[in-house]
């Protein structure tokens, strides 16, 4: 026998390098780095079809329209109408269920289809959401860019299976991909993360999807940078040191933005299982939706001729609301009439989701919260604090919520006072929320959850 074979044979040596093994394989158990090469591959094909899709919608499409609808608002309806029908005939000829898209179907897929995406209609889903927001819809991108980013997910698992992906690691990148979406078309990783990760649930997260779902969002972040820069969408600066008043009116702002998400998610609930129960054509019903959703738009622009407008992808209202002098009346009127606008877009089909109209909606408020109630000087803050409110109770995203706040300010200056706001509104505004398709977790799912009487056999709805 050789000294080597005598060193490989001793005892002491067999014995721990089985608990060396031991170790490894337990230290390794979750297979963990595959992520790291099938992570940025799905956040590099994300990044590149999120910056197709904005840079269709948010500057070959959208700044003409607006410009046309603000120089001549009589447009604003048979426009909106025009985008809706073209929406609608698609959906209803090109796919199969046309109520099905965005971001219920990533949410239905990861539930009850373990991540299983149909991709025979991905692109005209992705031309309908173009027609739906970039002629004037009240939605904006994240819809497409959620739907795009789990379907290529959910896509690229078929690719890649040979890199030892089982059932699980399809629902994983599903969600991987849905949070690259996000992040790249808000130019915001942690927002896009987390609110891809609290999607699912309304009070948890789905936790096996956090290391792919982190590097996919900032490879699908830096992919969108490299072509449309970094700058962030709804960037304002970051205020002044809060007081404690400023801590109760945030409370009393999620209170009121609370009831306000509550009614607003029952109704559109309520709207969309009419819409969707109807037996007239869907193109049909998007034509009366884009008919309405246009009176919304032309309502306000013939009061308020500032270059307001409640609908359209709407991201410079952000810095509108901010930066340029409003009444609280003229606040409070785009605030509503962009909810009923949502309502009437989405409710009877549009291809998109709400995630922009509610932020939208809730800044308005909360700068017309701080004119008229607080009389406080921090509208900024105020209207982070109500953009926070809106985005926890009608989501039921709260993680998110803060975080966008503290992403769109660029500081951390009202993280708190949001936090106050989001834990509010998401209490005060109960299990509703704008998915029908949200979970809440095992341990606490009931038969009383809100809705679940005369859901068991309600049709799907879409945000």
């Amino acid at each position: 026998m050789t000294f080597k074979s005598k060193v490989l044979d001793h005892p002491l040596l067999r014995k721990y390098s089985a608990l060396v093994r031991e170790d490894l394989a337990a230290t390794y158990s979750r297979d963990l780095h595959k992520w790291l090469v099938i992570a940025p591959i799905l956040g590099v094909a994300t990044g590149l079809l999120i910056t197709l899709v904005a840079a269709v919608i948010l500057q070959w499409m959208w700044p003409p329209v607006l410009h046309l609808y603000l120089a001549h608002p009589m447009l604003i309806v048979p426009g909106i109408t025009l985008g809706f029908i073209i929406a609608g005939l698609i959906m209803q000829y090109l796919t199969p269920n046309p109520n099905e898209h965005s971001t219920e179907e990533i949410i239905r897929s990861y539930h009850e289809h373990q991540g299983v995406i149909d991709m025979r209609p991905f692109v005209p889903k992705l031309i309908a959401a173009i027609a739906t927001v970039g002629l004037g819809g009240s939605a904006a991108l994240e819809g497409p860019s959620i739907y795009g980013g789990g379907a290529i997910g959910s896509w690229l698992w078929t690719r890649l299976r040979k890199l030892k992906l089982g059932p699980r690691d399809r629902r994983i990148m599903l969600i991987s991909g849905a949070a690259a979406g996000m992040s790249a078309v808000f130019r915001a990783p942690l927002t896009g993360i987390i609110f891809a990760l609290e999607m699912p649930y309304k009070d948890d997260l789905a936790h096996e999807a956090l290391l792919p779902s982190l590097i996919a969002s900032v490879t699908s972040y830096a992919t969108m940078a490299a072509f449309l820069g970094a700058k962030p969408l709804f960037d304002f600066g970051s205020g002044a040191a809060y007081t404690r008043r400023d801590l109760l009116g945030s409370a009393v702002l999620g209170l009121v933005c609370g009831l306000a998400t509550m009614v607003f998610t029952i109704t559109f609930r309520r709207f969309r299982a009419f819409a969707v129960r109807s037996t007239m054509p869907h193109w049909l019903k998007m034509a009366a939706g884009g008919v309405l959703t246009g009176v919304c738009g032309l309502a306000f622009v013939s009061i308020f001729r500032d270059g307001l407008v409640p609908v359209g992808p709407n991201y410079e209202a952000a810095g509108q609301i901010l930066r340029q002098a409003h009444s609280s009346l003229e606040l409070v009127t785009f605030g509503t009439l962009k909810l009923l606008a949502t309502l009437f877009s989405l409710g009877v089909g549009g291809v998109s989701a709400a995630f922009v109209p509610l932020f939208l909606t809730g800044s308005s408020f909360g700068a017309a919260f701080a004119q008229s109630v607080a009389h406080s000087a921090s509208v900024d803050l105020f209207a982070a604090v109500g953009m926070a409110a809106f985005i926890a109770g009608g989501y039921k995203a709260p993680l998110t919520a803060v975080v966008f706040v503290a992403e769109a300010t660029g500081g951390h200056s009202y993280i708190i006072p949001a936090l106050i706001g989001a834990a509010v509104a998401y209490a005060v505004s109960g299990e509703s929320s704008m998915s029908a398709d949200q979970w809440l977790h095992e341990g606490v799912r009931t038969a009383t959850t809100w809705g679940a009487a005369d859901e068991t056999n309600a049709p799907p709805s879409t945000s």
